[in-house]
This record gives structure tokens, sequence and C-alpha cells, in this order.
């Protein structure tokens, strides 16, 4: 009879600590599988926002090396509009085109008398849209889409106003 006894007692311990093991793993399972999905909503919601803010930094600073008075100046050619810079070097006029064509940002730095077109741009980055007005010497800045966002720059040389 105490042998019966003992072998139930041992055979609850051994029950009872598979249990309590089975309750660690599935508690690990599920901690794992909750981080996974946070962390996918991060890499989601970081990939989103890279685009945007990649984007605007760059534009924002390529405007901040080139501003010059009267140079910087929101375009329209061919229906889109342009981001433009003007610049001489030597005895030439050059210019660089900032704009968004088939899903993506592309600039263009040539000579005024070159003749290439929006077509020729270097592609810089994917993006859902791009919106550039100029007020004055405010400049704005929109990527559209996904992770969007927008900046306002104030043009620190002067618009075309300063040189009247």
């Amino acid at each position: 009879m105490i042998q019966k006894t003992e072998k139930k007692g041992h055979m609850m311990s051994v029950l009872f600590t598979m249990l309590l093991f089975l309750v660690f793993v599935l508690s690990a399972l599920f901690t794992v599988l909750i981080g996974s999905r946070v962390y996918e909503n991060i890499t989601v919601r970081s990939d989103a926002s890279y685009t945007g803010n990649t984007a605007l930094s760059y534009i924002a600073n390529k405007v901040r090396q080139g501003d010059r008075a009267g140079l910087v100046d929101v375009v329209d050619v061919d229906g889109i509009p342009v981001l433009e810079m003007k610049q001489e070097i030597g005895d030439s006029e050059y210019v660089t085109w900032i704009y968004w064509k088939d899903g993506t940002i592309r600039e263009l730095f040539t000579d005024t008398s070159s003749g290439l077109g929006l077509e020729d741009g270097l592609t810089i980055l994917e993006c859902g849209g791009l919106d550039l007005s100029k007020d004055g010497k405010l400049l704005r800045i929109e990527t559209l889409g996904e992770g969007g966002g927008a900046v306002s720059l104030s043009l620190r040389s002067g618009g075309l106003e300063a040189d009247e």
C-alpha cells in the first residue's frame, strides 16, 4: 500500500513538473509571437517614414546648397512642377531640376543649352508623389503617399523681389 502511494506521489510530481514546463513553453511562444508582430509593425512604419523623410531631407539640403538670390524657383515643365535651381559655372549657366515622374523623385543637372528633358533625370528615390510650391520666399515641399510629410523652407538669399 505504501508503494502505491509513493508511486502516485512520484507520478503527481512528474505530472506537475510537465504541466509547469508546458506553461513555460506556451508563455515563451506567445511572447515571441507578440514580439514579432510588434517588430513587424515597427518595421512597416519605419520603411514608410524613411521614404518621406529621406526625400524631404535630400531636397531641403539641395535647396540650402543652391540658395542664391532669384535662382531657386518652382516652374512647370511639360505639366510637371519642377524645383529649379540655377547656377553659373565659368561662362555657362547650369540648372538642377528636382521633380517627381513615374513613381520616383528624379534629379537632372545640366547645361541650360543641352536640350535634356525630364526623361533624362536620374532616379533618386521611389515615392508616392511630390508637391512643390513657392510663395515669395517660402518654398513648400510635400511628399505624398504612405509615410509622406512636408517641409517649408524660407529662402534666405531672397527671391526675385530682393533684386528689385
